[in-house]
């Protein structure tokens, strides 16, 4: 068996890295590119690259900013944001990403899924799916959090594995820079029905989440985010208290 991952998360807009309050409040943190290479010497085991109002503006990725953070990176880099096509996917590929996020235009365009699967290989797509809480179950956002798609959140992941994504990015819009631990109920559920690695994501405030998300949520890796971005910790210290716990994270 894999051991989990601890994955940092660079939220983008307009070139800078932010981050906010459940898709809100955001606020400037960074460069991306130092931010990057500063969250690799720490020991993280993989960076996430999004970037967060391309969709909703209509526009495809910052192909630069991918570009200049993906040349000094030696661990895998994943990109979101805009990615429309099979071309968009390529065209982020070229530029040095390792992995291609995709959130709204596949829910559009489920096909998407698939044809990136047979161009590039499943484990070049990941499947982002932002859910909040609605009642029972989780309803499934897009355009980064603004617009409810009225589908079933864990329903939605199970059919994009199908469809040939590799890996799922899960995020609890309703945890999402609350630090209070990731939606572990969300993760389980999608956990439970879908064969590729599970990311969760939305709500790490500390070592001890990270450990719920990999023992209860039994996710395969944890992403990270304001809490290294305001320096309240670093990856390093959240690997020391996750193998004293007894997680055995790379």
């Amino acid at each position: 068996m894999l051991r989990p991952r601890v994955i940092v998360c660079l939220d983008v807009q307009d070139g800078r890295v932010v981050k906010g309050h459940q898709f809100k409040e955001l606020r400037d943190v960074g460069d991306p590119v130092e931010l990057a290479e500063r969250y690799e010497a720490e020991g993280a085991d993989e960076i996430v690259f999004l970037d967060i109002t391309a969709s909703h503006e209509g526009r495809g990725t910052l192909l630069d900013t991918v570009r200049r953070t993906a040349e000094r990176l030696f661990i895998p880099l994943t990109v979101g944001g805009g990615v429309r096509t099979a071309d968009d996917m390529a065209a982020l590929l070229r530029a040095g990403a390792d992995k291609v996020s995709v959130n709204s235009s596949a829910l559009a365009r489920p096909e998407l899924l698939t044809e990136g699967a047979e161009r590039f290989g499943s484990q070049c797509v990941v499947i982002s799916v932002d859910g909040k809480r609605d009642g029972e179950s989780w309803t499934a956002f897009t355009h980064g959090g603004r617009r409810p798609t009225g589908r079933d959140a864990v329903a939605w992941t199970v059919e994009a594995a199908e469809r040939g994504a590799g890996e799922v990015l899960l995020t609890s819009m309703d945890r999402d820079g609350a630090r209070s631990g990731y939606d572990l109920e969300l993760t389980r559920a999608v956990a439970d029905r879908v064969r590729v690695p599970v990311i969760a994501s939305g709500g790490a405030g500390g070592a001890s989440h990270l450990a719920e998300a990999f023992m209860e949520g039994r996710a395969d890796a944890a992403l990270v985010a304001g809490i290294l971005h305001d320096g309240l910790t670093t990856v390093g210290e959240l690997k020391a208290h996750l193998t004293a716990k007894g997680v055995e994270v790379r």
